[in-house]
């Protein structure tokens, strides 16, 4: 495989936001759409998370032109029980959805200790870390699930059944950023397969399979394959777990039903997303959860090479945030209205 040359080009991250909002006003988006999806672009362009920044725009585009999804959707909450929000999307992009159930969640979690956010109706199409790190910042423990389109076997399988099935946590700290980790129940996000299948490079052996059932490491075939569980059968069943919290629970569908009623417009099906807060005041009846969680954290970096999760996204913030970002030239040329 001979690698592709990509040309990008260093943009101020105000700059992006500018862009991104106009590119899906013209696209047919409302005002607030706009505004909510291209906040969470921005997002993981500022964190460094390419597979899941502009890189998706051609998807999200492409999902208003098809029709699928509703640009001026405005996301209804009800409060179905006293610790339960349900949210129906009105079939647009998940973000305003997020922004939406912030508030009524704190309140609601802060007065029961616990709560939960059932998100149906939505196209989930960017990482979990960005709504559980607002929820994080507001003093909330978090914990959220999505399921997709086929894309893992299950334990002893060859054929895709799961999606690839993040899960996300979130724990909030005093005078420091939340510690929050994301990752899907593959062994690598399916965005990052994607990339190397555009930038014309082999990926890890291990990560999938061919349609056959092949280990390879040709992107393209593990896309028309099979992506691999973490950790073999450990893997495959924090996927299924996903499918369950993330499909009937919520009233919504598994990846198996998203596919079969998908356009495959190369946007994100539609879906639920499942999130769990919690107030620490509740469960322990004071703020010492914070300092005792540090013994912890101080513990894991005495050692030399040991990382908190999300600490290399908050030094890509920091660093992108004083030099802005690179785009690649084709993204560039579709924010400016050219393609």
């Amino acid at each position: 495989m001979t690698s592709l040359e990509i040309t990008k080009k260093r943009i101020e991250l105000h700059e992006l936001c500018t862009l991104i909002e106009e590119t899906f006003r013209r696209e047919g988006c409302d005002d607030a759409n706009s505004r909510a999806v291209a906040q969470t672009l921005l997002k993981a362009e500022r964190d460094g998370a390419t597979s899941h920044g502009v890189f998706r725009l051609p998807g999200y585009l492409a999902s208003l032109r098809s029709g699928k999804v509703n640009g001026h959707a405005k996301p209804k909450i009800d409060v179905t029980a006293p610790s339960i929000l349900r949210i129906d999307g009105d079939g647009g992009f998940a973000p305003l959805a997020h922004q939406l159930l912030l508030d009524p969640l704190e309140r609601i979690t802060r007065s029961q200790g616990i709560a939960m956010a059932a998100i149906q109706n939505t196209y989930h199409f960017s990482a979990l870390w960005i709504e559980l790190e607002m929820l994080a910042e507001r003093g909330l423990v978090a914990f959220a699930c999505t399921s997709y389109k086929p894309a893992l076997p299950p334990a002893g399988g060859k054929k895709p059944l799961y999606g690839t099935n993040p899960i996300a946590f979130a724990w909030p700290r005093t005078n420091n950023p939340p510690l929050v980790f994301d990752q899907a129940s593959s062994v690598v996000a399916r965005g990052e397969v994607m990339l190397a299948a555009r930038d014309g490079r082999q990926v890890a052996a291990g990560i999938g399979i061919d349609p056959d059932g092949l280990p390879t490491t040709e992107p393209e075939a593990i896309l028309k394959g099979a992506l691999l569980p973490y950790g073999g059968y450990k893997g495959a069943s924090i996927a299924l777990m996903v499918e369950l919290l993330a499909g009937p629970l919520l009233g919504e569908c598994l990846s198996i039903e998203a596919a079969k009623r998908d356009n495959n417009d190369g946007g994100p099906p539609r879906g639920g997303e499942f999130i769990l807060a919690i107030s620490p005041e509740r469960t322990c009846g004071s703020s010492r959860y914070l300092d005792h969680a540090e013994v912890l954290f101080s513990a894991m970096l005495s050692e030399s090479g040991v990382r908190l999760p999300g600490d290399s996204r908050r030094r890509k913030r920091t660093k992108i945030e004083e030099s802005g970002v690179e785009i690649e030239d084709y993204l560039l040329s579709i924010l400016h209205g050219k393609k």
